[in-house]
């Protein structure tokens, strides 16, 4: 083995039985350097992953080589596997509420982590523990060491994922898509915290996105999967100068960027469509950018300011707290206005009341006080049976969409129930309704007799606009709909809502935390903090010329940006 590397895979295979999830790939990492390892969902990098840590699920076979600081780690006996886990390779998994056990506190799943690989007493461990907390800097280490993971939020949870998994001080680290969901500011500082420890602990790191802004800054070499193959390994600098693959190129072709001067109104963003071959490998084409022939539906510039379709004012919502301490207030008099045919984008951070508010519209949790008018009409005193019929014309897209639908309930069977549930008792018109709406969201009829777990997550997603759509309402609120979806598959259903708008008439409130997709989608933009809109502009004006300090620490801390704020396109 060279001295450099510490890590060296060769001609990997990972098979779950006539499907080949790896195909023979090879690469190194060595001490101290950052490899990241980049495609879509399906493409291989979480198995490939899987299996330096010897995790890959029955009945999944790998072969090939893996050795680790000249050690053959494919064949290991099972005592030596659980020996090399958390101590020599350590992993941080995509979803730490899935990954935690919810039943023990933090503090303890630290501590058994600690005591599995190092002999040390409780009393020490703990300690340890809280010292691992604050190394990662979760506020109030001494407290939170004894919260449930239910208690964090989610960037909370996943710097006590990486607190468990540096705590035995690894000398690899397994990154696996460990900042997808999470606010550009969180984003960041969990990306800066893992420069530190790979530097402080001369740990090398192994980096699974598919966010190609985050491997930008971030990443020494790339290397670029494709259906289970490696088509490309560069060094960052080349990869995003000169890339040589085809699908490379689609893939940063189909990447927003905050400096990307790109706007909904003057371009479709580029696509990569993926086909099955009938021996079961998958080919790709690109669907290039092209310029969109704005819709008379499309009335996001001449918005009629005196009668918006829903006008929100001095909103508040407040939820009780134990111990007699006053309400907590989400949302604290916020006022805004979206137009017929207007797309109004909404960031800021986690916790600072963009999904409250967003539930408070629709009526799923109660307003303290304020007003939400729908086209003239008040929603928040109405009563259920007063707001039942006006519910059909404001509809939600979730951020989750297989959390969302019923998971023993087919396609149909999902869009049937809104059919019913609003008020349309004829079978045939319900038939046609459904068949209408799916083809209209580019999906087959089949797709009707289908479960949610037999789709893709794209097409999941496309199931939820269809849901939301199939009603006719006047106003979807999309909360986080394309936060965790690969860039291809982003692309296709901002696209598709893009279109959706303009032969529809929506109205769109979108809710991101990605602000390179709010730029391209949005026509206007609220900002809020701590439960306040602090800053609204239009596009491009508030890109360009940000007032707000909180605006502009929002957008500095976007992963890849070349250009500092007030000096974008």
């Amino acid at each position: 083995m060279s001295t450099t590397n510490l890590l060296e895979v060769r001609d990997l295979r990972v098979s779950f039985g006539a499907h080949h999830a790896v195909r023979g790939i090879d690469f190194d990492i060595a001490a101290g350097e950052t490899l990241a390892l980049v495609g879509e969902s399906g493409s291989g990098k979480s198995a490939s992953a899987l299996s330096l840590m010897q995790l890959v699920p029955a009945p999944g076979i790998v072969t090939g080589s893996i050795r680790f600081d000249g050690r053959e780690l494919l064949g290991l006996a099972p005592r030596d596997v659980r020996a090399m886990r958390g101590r020599d390779i350590s992993m941080i998994f995509q979803e730490p509420m899935t990954s935690l056990n919810p039943v023990l506190s933090v503090g303890a799943q630290i501590v058994e982590t600690l005591r599995q690989h190092e002999p040390v007493s409780k009393a020490v461990a703990w300690r340890r523990a809280v010292e691992l907390l604050d190394l990662v800097r979760v506020p109030e280490p001494q407290r939170r060491v004894h919260s449930y993971p239910h208690e964090l939020s989610g960037g909370q949870r996943q710097r006590v994922m990486i607190a468990m998994a540096v705590a035995c001080r690894p000398r690899l680290l397994i990154a696996d898509e460990p900042t997808t969901a999470l606010d550009a500011t969180i984003q960041a500082r969990i990306l800066e915290l893992l420069d530190t420890l790979r530097r402080e602990l001369s740990m090398a790191l192994l980096l699974i996105t598919h966010d190609l802004g985050l491997v930008a800054g971030h990443a020494d070499r790339v290397a670029v999967m494709l259906d289970g193959e490696k088509v490309e390994e560069a060094s960052v600098e080349r990869l995003f100068d000169a890339p040589g693959h085809p699908y490379t190129r689609a893939l940063l072709g189909a990447s927003l960027g905050l400096d990307d001067a790109l706007h909904y109104r003057s371009a479709k963003l580029p696509e990569i469509r993926h086909e099955t071959a009938a021996d079961g490998k998958r080919t790709f084409t690109v669907v290039p950018r092209s310029v969109r022939v704005p819709a008379d539906a499309d009335h996001g510039d001449r918005r009629n300011a005196n009668a918006p379709l829903l006008d929100v004012r001095d909103l508040c919502v407040e939820y009780p707290q134990r111990g007699g301490h006053a309400p907590l207030r989400a949302v604290d008099r916020v006022s805004l206005s979206i137009g017929r045919g207007e797309t109004v984008g909404l960031v800021g951070e986690s916790g600072c009341g963009k999904s409250t508010l967003s539930r408070a519209i629709v009526r799923l949790v109660p307003a303290a006080q304020g007003q939400i008018v729908l086209d003239g009409v008040d929603l928040a005193p109405l009563g259920e049976r007063a707001l039942r019929p006006l519910r059909r014309r404001v509809q939600m897209v979730f951020q989750d969409p297989y959390a969302s639908l019923n998971p023993r309930r087919t396609v149909g069977d999902i869009l049937d129930t809104v059919l019913v549930v609003n008020g349309l008792a004829d079978a045939a018109a319900r038939a046609k309704r459904i068949a209408t709406i799916l083809d209209r969201v580019g999906l087959a009829q089949t797709a009707s007799r289908r479960f949610p777990h037999e789709f893709s997550g794209g097409q999941r997603q496309r199931i939820g606009i269809a849901r939301a759509l199939i009603v006719e309402p006047d106003l979807v609120i999309c909360d986080e709909p394309v936060s965790a979806l690969d860039v291809s598959i982003q692309a296709q259903i901002l696209n598709l809502l893009v279109e959706l708008k303009q032969d529809l008439g929506l109205s769109y409130l979108f809710i991101s935390h990605d602000l390179s997709v709010v730029r391209y989608i949005a026509d206007r933009v609220h900002v809020m903090q701590q439960g306040k809109i602090v800053e609204s502009g239009t596009y491009p004006g508030l890109w360009r010329a940000p007032s707000h300090p909180y605006t502009r620490a929002l957008l500095d801390a976007v992963p890849g940006r070349a250009q500092p704020v007030g000096q974008a396109a």
